[in-house]
């Protein structure tokens, strides 16, 4: 249930992700695996174990709501790393929202979206 609602989120911000004017999001982020691989370290338990399977290149987006504006690029990826327990979680449908080459939002852990 939770990958399903993970999902569904995801296939919304990809259709708000299509909108969007590019050169509203910063410059494009060419190295951005090493930038959500970095940003990951801080929010996985176990961020050596894990296994990103990367879905397309960045995407320009907006993820503000009720007006406000949060320009971006989109990077969508699916997740399998070890939970506290040990035991891989499967994987898991994620995303960040890169500006200047920093994570400004992260999308599908549950916390501080």
């Amino acid at each position: 249930m939770k990958l399903a609602v993970a999902l569904i989120c995801l296939l919304a911000l990809s259709a708000v992700a299509q909108n969007v004017d590019p050169a509203l999001c910063g410059p494009f982020p060419k190295n951005y695996k090493e930038i959500v691989w970095n940003w990951m370290q801080g929010v996985l338990l176990d961020a050596d174990s894990a296994k990103i399977e990367w879905q397309g290149d960045p995407k320009p987006a907006d993820l503000g709501k009720n007006g406000q504006h949060i320009y971006g690029w989109l990077v969508e990826f699916r997740v399998n790393s070890r939970n506290r327990f040990g035991q891989y979680t499967g994987k898991q449908s994620h995303g960040t929202l890169i500006r200047d080459d920093h994570v400004i939002k992260g999308i599908g852990f549950g916390y501080g979206e």
